[in-house]
Formats: structure tokens, sequence, C-alpha cells
């Protein structure tokens, strides 16, 4: 089973910014297909962003311009650089992966514990 352990959430105001980070407990370099999902109070669990093997990247429109997604293979780490944060960013962020071409997001494996972001003035 695949660790994956999300962290750097926060308290931040409108307008400023905040990096996530998804530690995984295996090596990332092969895997077909890293992402970040977000869940807001009484909303639905959305898909923000997605990296893949070749580093080729897709964003939820809403979050376009202003989130970068990355990784870095030596800390096996998955990155979320979230710029010009709004009140509608508020959420729970959560990681996942998609191992082979084979398997789907965001698969059948339990939620981690997420990181929780909150834009407030």
């Amino acid at each position: 089973q695949v660790q994956l352990v999300e962290s750097g959430g926060g308290l931040v105001q409108p307008g400023g910014s905040l990096r996530l980070s998804c530690a995984a407990s295996i090596s990332i370099f092969s895997i077909y297909q890293m992402a970040w999902y977000r869940q807001a109070p009484g909303k639905e669990r959305e898909l923000v962003a997605t990296v893949t093997v070749n580093s080729d990247t897709n964003y939820q429109d809403s979050v376009k311009g202003r989130f970068t997604i990355s990784k870095d293979y030596r800390q096996n780490t998955m990155y979320l650089q979230m710029n010009s944060l709004k009140p509608e960013d508020t959420a729970l962020y959560y990681c996942r992966i998609r191992r082979t071409s084979a398997d789907v997001l965001p698969g059948n494996a339990a939620w981690g514990q997420g990181t929780q972001v909150t834009v407030s003035s």
C-alpha cells in the first residue's frame, strides 16, 4: 500500500500563496500520473491538477494561471504552488497517484488526511 502524506496547508489571506507537498512512500520516478484533489465543505471532491510521468500538466479552469503542479523525483514528493489564492480555494486538499496507464484516478485506495487550506481575511 502506497502511503501519501499531504502537508503545507494553512490560513492565508486572499491574494496570498501556499505550497502544498505530497510525500510518497515509494519512488515517483515512473508513476504514470499524479494528481491533486480538493473538497470544500458541502461540496463534491474535485480534481484540481495533474502531472504525468512526462511532466505534462493539466489544471482545472478555476486555478489555471494561479496554481502550478510539480514533482521532485529525488524527494519522492509532488507539490502544488498556489498563488493569488481566493476564498473559493478554501478546501481540504488531497493527493492521489495513478501508477500505470491501466489504473484510473482517483483510484480505490483510502483517502489520506489531506491538508486544510483556508483563504480568509
